[in-house]
């Protein structure tokens, strides 16, 4: 089951776990001999550069080295990472996969030396050899998104009746978070679209259409072109829902090449995750018109309060239990909070909590 606590009262439960690991005396970490793998999936976006340096500075914090490696965007480079990380002998695995079905034999060998594996963000699949999960409410994430959107149209207050055309864009089909991300939006989406207030005039509604591989920016620009050129040569698109930033700036490119977003003819209302600055940017430039803020900070912090527990023999903290089945086992997971940013609410939100300064928006 699903437990819903705010992050204040999971930090606290979780500190507390782990001076229990460690002993009466508060002496949280380690002995400063332990080393935590860390494997990240790519340098190409800003959000997963920021994560790795968290999920440093975290891990130090408690007392423990760390080896941070990017494979960027390869699965079998970062499979080969991992595998260096075990021969080296690392204490503990916190792996955010390009190819969530591409370690089952390298964790395997992770499960023989006793090394424990947390899952970061991104769901490790078809193995039964992964400990923990650390992420954000994924389903909750593309409600916000779709959310934002049929609020934006006027859709749930009556203010207006549609029909509106949408293009539905979802995120790569190797990582688990996609389906998530689409589940949660469809859930809001097909009552309307069931309802002709919003049109799909591509027709394309399934998961496997709507793909974007790597969560890649151009793939994204390449399909919305497509979609432009064939389905609206007369029409206007009012909305695109994408699952992610770099990929909204792929869609926004496309659009501007078909003329939106100057003179009368208005950019459509486009979603967006990850709250990284080039987004943020083109929402205050009024371009891309909302994104999903999910504070890495804090994942970094719950992901070290796992390690440290997990190495001192503990169990974690966890507030689902039931909801990330990875084909092999349902992995224990905590759950963070996302947050839909916009306009009107990003300096509140952004920069009132420091995860952004007013000069990285200049």
């Amino acid at each position: 089951m699903r437990v819903r606590i705010t992050v204040a009262a999971a930090l606290s439960v979780a500190l507390s776990l782990s001076l229990a690991a460690c002993g009466e005396s508060g002496d949280v970490g380690s002995s400063g001999d332990e080393i935590v793998g860390i494997a990240m999936p790519t340098t190409k976006s800003p959000r997963w550069i920021g994560d790795g340096k968290n999920m440093v500075d975290q891990v130090k914090g408690f007392g423990f080295g760390a080896t941070l490696k990017y494979a960027e965007d390869d699965p079998q480079t970062q499979v080969e990472q991992v595998q260096a990380m075990i021969d080296d002998g690392v204490d503990a695995l916190v792996i955010a996969a390009v190819d969530g079905r591409a370690f089952k034999e390298v964790l395997g060998k992770a499960e023989s030396a006793k090394i424990p594996v947390i899952s970061y963000d991104r769901l490790l699949l078809d193995t039964p050899d992964v400990d923990y999960y650390a992420t954000f409410d994924n389903e909750q994430v593309g409600q916000l998104q779709a959310d934002f959107l049929v609020e934006q149209l006027g859709l749930v207050n009556g203010t207006a009746k549609g029909p509106f055309n949408i293009e539905l864009f979802a995120g790569s089909p190797d990582d688990n978070n996609t389906k998530y991300f689409y589940d949660g939006a469809m859930k809001v989406l097909d009552p309307y679209i069931d309802g002709g207030q919003l049109v799909v005039r591509s027709g394309q509604t399934e998961m496997n259409k709507m793909t974007t591989l790597r969560w890649d920016g151009v793939r994204a620009e390449k399909r919305m072109n497509e979609l432009l050129d064939s389905h609206y040569e007369t029409e206007r698109v009012d909305a695109v829902l994408s699952p992610y930033d770099g990929i909204s700036l792929g869609i926004v490119k496309a659009l501007k090449a078909h003329g939106y977003g100057d003179g009368g003819k208005d950019l459509p209302l486009i979603t967006g995750q990850d709250a990284e600055i080039p987004s943020i940017k083109s929402i205050i430039a009024g371009e891309q018109t909302q994104t999903v803020y999910k504070d890495t900070r804090e994942l970094a912090l719950i992901t070290s309060y796992m390690v440290n527990a997990v190495v001192n023999g503990k169990r974690p903290a966890i507030n689902d239990d039931a909801t990330y089945d990875n084909g092999e086992k349902v992995v224990p997971a905590y759950l963070l909070e996302p947050v839909s940013v916009d306009k009107s609410n990003y300096k509140k939100v952004l920069i009132g909590s420091d995860y952004l300064k007013e000069s990285d928006l200049r």
